[in-house]
């Protein structure tokens, strides 16, 4: 039951958010739409972005669901993790954007070492504090690609495979890599 409000009330942010504006969306607006009781959402989620928390918990999920061939190197491991999270994000493309951007980028990029240590860890690549903040600044920069790269989201894929091989690199040089 409790997933269940919570599933049904992050689909109902998402059909709001591309609707109308998100700072116009209430958290009553969402359970209304969600077909929820307000106090029953309240009890699980009360804001928007504990709304959003949830949301982003079901797309780490697809990251962590990704099942990887007996020896697949930490580059391959970690492009398909960050992937599958991006390919989950697609369909609601347009409601994500819109939340991002009128939450601005400070609040949207607190939400990024969360979602990089899911990537790590979904990867089997240990999230230590030099991967973790190395991660976090490959998602930020794919994750700004991504906003502008319709379609077949090639663009995505060569960013996100350059900044994993730069970042390897890169961990390599200082002896945290992986």
């Amino acid at each position: 039951m409790t997933a269940d409000i919570l599933d049904r009330a992050a689909a109902a942010a998402l059909a709001l958010a591309a609707d109308k504006p998100w700072p116009q969306v209430a958290l009553r607006d969402i359970a209304v739409k969600a077909d929820v009781s307000f106090a029953a959402l309240y009890a699980l989620a009360d804001s928007k972005s504990a709304v959003l928390g949830h949301l982003s918990t079901r797309f780490d999920q697809a990251a962590l669901g990704v099942d990887y061939p007996e020896g697949a190197a930490a580059h391959d491991r970690l492009f398909d993790a960050a992937m599958a999270r991006i390919e989950a994000m697609e369909p609601h493309r347009a409601a994500l954007i819109a939340i991002a951007t009128s939450e601005g980028v400070l609040i949207s990029a607190a939400r990024f070492p969360r979602i990089a240590r899911a990537i790590l860890e979904a990867a089997g690549v240990e999230a230590t504090p030099l991967r973790l903040a190395a991660m976090t600044a490959v998602w930020a920069r794919v994750i700004q690609v991504w906003r502008d790269d319709e379609g077949a989201l090639n663009r995505t894929m060569a960013e996100l495979d350059q900044r994993l091989k730069q970042m390897a690199t890169q961990l390599d040089r200082i002896g945290a890599g992986f």
